[in-house]
């Protein structure tokens, strides 16, 4: 009886493997065209490598747990910057209270101006770490419109296209939303309305 259910398992768990390595030569391809933006997109959120890797790892294991019965993603890019947006401003709300890699650790990785003074770089670390923490306080469809339209720079029609609204939804939300952020900026740095 216990021999009979070992086997059962053990078919169970190859049928299991067999779906997924049927599935992984069109993962291995995906992820060798689209792991770079996937990065890019989780680290202009997270504003750490490290987080954007975490990120990056994340998307690609979900998609690759994905049900095979589920529908077919129509269009695999929009899909997958959208998972690793949402993914990073997870990862942000959850770890707002956990000491962060400063971002000037991997300022070899970006290119910036070097002849910036070192008060000024040191202020707009700090001013992006609170942007990145606002945008964790958003409701999760305000921060996804505001992160693909000013941290990946898209437009508000391609916005709406991946996110299934219209232009019009999207130009109010993103209205209100930089004027909240504006608004508790003003208040961060002690600034009057």
């Amino acid at each position: 009886m216990y021999e009979e259910q070992g086997r059962s398992k053990k078919v169970e768990a190859t049928a299991q493997l067999e779906t997924v390595q049927t599935a992984l030569p069109d993962l291995d391809a995906i992820y060798r065209e689209h792991h770079a933006m996937v990065f890019r997109a989780a680290y202009r959120v997270t504003g750490n490598a490290s987080d954007a890797e975490d990120v990056l790892q994340t998307v690609f294991l979900r998609l690759l747990r994905r049900d095979p019965e589920a529908e077919a993603v129509a269009n695999i890019e929009g899909y997958l910057r959208r998972a690793a947006v949402n993914s990073a401003v997870d990862l942000v709300r959850s770890r707002q209270a956990a000491a962060n890699v400063p971002l000037e650790d991997v300022a070899p990785l970006l290119p910036e101006n070097p002849s910036l003074a070192p008060d000024r770089v040191h202020g707009s670390a700090v001013i992006r770490q609170w942007l990145r923490q606002a945008v964790a306080r958003l409701s999760p469809r305000a921060a996804e419109m505001f992160v693909l339209r000013f941290f990946e720079g898209q437009d508000n029609p391609q916005i709406a296209q991946a996110l299934g609204t219209t232009t019009g939804s999207v130009a109010v939300t993103l209205s209100r939303t930089r004027d909240r952020i504006q608004q508790e900026f003003r208040s961060y740095m002690g600034e009057d309305k």
